[in-house]
């Protein structure tokens, strides 16, 4: 996930990623300037609207949440804290 934040296009990933990612990125960086024309090259790269409208709420809430942290100044967990819950509760993964 790293390589694909650094460079999106080095990454060995579909072309129907990347094209969601970059829409993303424009939400992330640029929300302001994102149109109908945007939405429409991700439907066009295969992704429905209910895809779209998820992935722009998730993040959308890690924007908000970011910020929130950032202002309030609610410290980082450890840096092995993710690591520690994943070998203590196991991995259950996403479900739908």
């Amino acid at each position: 996930m790293r390589a694909a934040c650094d460079d999106l296009e080095a990454v060995d990933l579909p072309e129907k990623d990347k094209v969601l990612y970059r829409y993303l990125k424009k939400v992330n960086r640029t929300p302001w300037e994102c149109s109908q024309e945007d939405v429409d090259v991700v439907k066009a790269a295969g992704w429905s609207d209910a895809a779209i409208y998820d992935a722009i709420t998730v993040c959308s809430i890690f924007n908000f949440f970011n910020r929130w942290i950032d202002a309030t100044g609610v410290p980082d967990v450890p840096g092995n804290f993710y690591e520690q819950r994943l070998e203590a509760s196991g991995d259950t993964g996403y479900r739908m």
